[in-house]
């Protein structure tokens, strides 16, 4: 990230607007296959995030429900696991199919989790201090 910020910032791109214009900051380094090696590391992060996104909502509602959970089980043995992950699925996908500009998105989304993070975790040490220390 520091590399494509310095190199964008260097051309006096402060504000970027397409995946293009970030895929540019890889052409000093790749030269004609900025854009290949661009396109493949977004590919790559989302076939690894896919399972996890698609995932998480099924554990986290089945663990706060006290469902039966768990990608190893059957799905007749996790009917609401599977179903929160399959109702859920198409409802991230949704923001695809809107006018949404998925550079400013990803901006946001880091802001925001930038901002959650610290009380999160200050949360998180009270909770193992007291179940450590009593």
């Amino acid at each position: 990230m520091i590399t494509a910020g310095a190199t964008l910032h260097a051309k006096g791109i402060t504000d970027i607007q397409s995946t293009s214009q970030a895929a540019e900051a890889l052409r000093p380094v790749a030269g004609p296959f900025a854009f290949a090696i661009f396109a493949l590391g977004v590919i790559g992060t989302g076939l690894l995030a896919i399972p996890v996104l698609a995932g998480s909502p099924g554990y986290a509602l089945g663990e706060a429900r006290k469902w039966p959970v768990g990608l190893e089980r059957k799905p007749l043995q996790a009917k609401a696991f599977y179903a929160t992950i399959a109702i859920s699925t198409p409802i991230g996908a949704g923001p695809n199919f809107t006018p949404i500009n998925p550079i400013k998105a990803l901006y946001w989304s880091a802001v925001v989790n930038g901002l959650a993070a610290a009380p999160a975790m200050a949360v998180m040490m009270l909770m193992t201090a007291r179940v450590c220390y009593g």
